[in-house]
């Protein structure tokens, strides 16, 4: 009996699990070792993924014959450049017109409008066309929208049919301040005394006020003029070649419709300029008048044949 108690007890112990034994100094070095390799990899892949993008995309840009164009950069330290160019969105053009205007997108050329049947759909506000063909000898058009990317490209691929707009930029290119998105123009690698940016709303301008034009918000009606205005009053700063849009555009950022106050004043132009023509055509009368009426008087001697 005493031998079988023996067997039994012996089988039991090598069927029953043996506890586990406590990690080793040599297990424990090699779990860190690896969890340092492994963030080092991670912090690796990454810089190295940082730096290709900005080189990718920050390079120089390639004329037609494929040959780099140069800007003031290109002497600077390698990566300077694109970090140049990662912070100012827009880049020089092949060819620079002489203004640029900066939209917005809801509200100027499309108005959203919702409801309960269709949801989100966008209206084009009228004379959007002829605002776009007009500019585009003059004005580098670029859309600068508070709309995120993935709301605003396909909306500005479906307007835009003809490739009148130069430049995108979306919520991500703008300041959060107040809970506004305010459009800084320094950031554009623009001339600010030639850029025109025109928006629904005064708070995108709080950092360049006075490169701002406010229009009055459409209220859905096909007869609106806001846009046949708008384009008449760049066209009109164009034409005048303005060095600075912001002696122009100061004193419309005190009006409340500043288009409104363009046309006020350009009436007001019209009206004293037909005056004047009307009193220099009468002085032109009336000296004609005594001049015949002394012809008449005193007559010119006959000319001896």
């Amino acid at each position: 009996m005493a031998a079988l108690a023996a067997l039994f007890s012996c089988l039991q112990s090598r069927l029953s699990p043996s506890p586990p034994s406590p990690p080793t100094l040599y297990s424990r070095a090699g779990c860190s070792y690896a969890k340092k390799v492994a963030l080092w990899l991670a912090g690796f892949l990454g810089a190295g993924g940082t730096v290709s993008i900005l080189y990718i995309f920050g390079n120089n840009l390639m004329d037609e014959n494929d040959i780099k164009i140069l800007d003031e950069f290109d002497n600077d330290p390698i990566l300077v450049p694109q970090l140049h160019w990662t912070y100012k969105p827009l880049r020089e053009p092949y060819y620079q017109l002489p203004y640029t205007v900066v939209l917005e997108l809801t509200g100027v050329p499309l108005h959203p409008e919702w409801s309960l049947a269709t949801g989100w759909r966008f209206r084009k506000h009228p004379g959007f066309e002829t605002l776009f063909q007009q500019l585009a000898p003059l004005y580098e058009i670029v859309i600068f929208t508070s709309e995120t990317g993935m709301t605003a490209f396909p909306l500005i691929d479906s307007m835009d049919p003809h490739g009148f707009i130069s430049y995108r930029l979306f919520r991500d290119a703008t300041r959060c301040m107040e809970e506004h998105h305010v459009k800084d123009i320094s950031c554009l690698n623009r001339d600010p005394a030639r850029v025109v940016a025109v928006d629904c709303k005064k708070e995108v301008f709080w950092l360049q006020p006075y490169n701002g034009v406010a229009l009055r918000l459409w209220d859905g009606k096909s007869e609106d003029q806001v846009l046949l205005d708008l384009s008449a009053f760049l066209n009109t700063i164009a034409l005048n070649q303005v060095e600075d849009v912001q002696t122009v555009l100061e004193h419309c950022a005190l009006e409340d419709d500043p288009l409104e106050a363009f046309k006020q004043l350009q009436r007001w132009l019209d009206q004293e300029k037909q005056q004047g023509l009307a009193e220099l055509s009468m002085s032109n009368k009336q000296s004609l008048f005594f001049g015949s009426l002394i012809s008449r008087l005193w007559p010119r001697s006959k000319q001896p044949c």
